[in-house]
């Protein structure tokens, strides 16, 4: 093969792939025929969702680890309820018992020197919120010949926090620990693996950002907290597992 035809037949296959998109349309109400297949085979194409969620309700319950706080080891338990007013678009309640304590690193904070330190840490309590749901991806894994379907799944919305600290014995005013409340925004990514058209296995990261007091001693000094250090940005990051129903 020449050069000048090797040119010519790479330029052609750059064009079909580049246009023929263009003119080339898939959608999900696209009807395919099989007719030479076996009528009792099933047959099921990328662009057909062969589980739907439109018009259906969802519960889930199930746990996992809390990912975020230096100094505390935490896990959460999660119940969550929702429902799809459309394929792709739907809201979800939350609610999260958390429970956690101080790791192995606030301990070597603790026992670092001669009269150590102390670690200042938030222990989240629980949360709950509503979210809005958008779940506009769908995808299927063909496994040891078994079809695996699952969706994407996204979620935002605003609730409630509880949160456990210990200002007082990080400014050296005690041991007592205090309890917060803090509003905050919600956000979830998901993944829902469907075991049958009323159960399924999901996936989430769930975090809650929230606004608190920023903890610090004047100069170092004890017994004297900076109420003039104002308030930042802080996250509880939830990585949990769940068995749900669809009904």
């Amino acid at each position: 093969m020449s050069i000048l035809n090797f040119k010519s037949l790479v330029s052609l296959f750059v064009f079909l792939f580049l246009f023929s998109p263009l003119n080339i349309h898939a959608g999900e109400s696209d009807t395919y025929s099989f007719t030479w297949l076996d009528p009792d085979k099933e047959v099921y194409v990328l662009q057909n969702r062969k589980y739907r969620k439109k018009g259906k309700v969802h519960l889930n319950l199930g746990g996992g680890k809390t990912l975020s706080g230096a100094f505390v080891d935490g896990t959460t338990l999660q119940g969550r309820i929702g429902y799809f007013f459309g394929e792709e678009w739907g809201f979800e309640g939350v609610y999260a018992k958390n429970s956690g304590s101080e790791n192995v690193t606030a301990e070597s904070v603790r026992n670092r020197g001669a009269s150590g330190s102390i670690p200042f840490r938030r222990i989240v309590d629980k949360y709950m919120g509503g979210m809005i749901l958008w779940s506009p991806f769908y995808s299927k894994i063909n496994t040891f010949n078994k079809i695996i379907y699952f969706d994407w799944i996204f979620g935002l919305g605003y609730g409630s926090m509880q949160e456990t600290n210990n200002t007082d014995e990080f400014i050296g005013a005690g041991n007592d620990d205090t309890t917060i409340t803090h509003n905050g925004i919600l956000w979830d990514v998901g993944m829902k693996f469907f075991i049958n058209e009323s159960f399924n296995l999901r996936l989430d990261m769930t975090v809650f950002h929230y606004k608190a007091d920023i903890v610090e001693t004047v100069n170092g000094a004890t017994n004297t907290l900076n109420r003039d250090a104002g308030q930042e940005w802080y996250s509880n990051w939830d990585l949990a597992a769940s068995i749900g129903v669809n009904f």
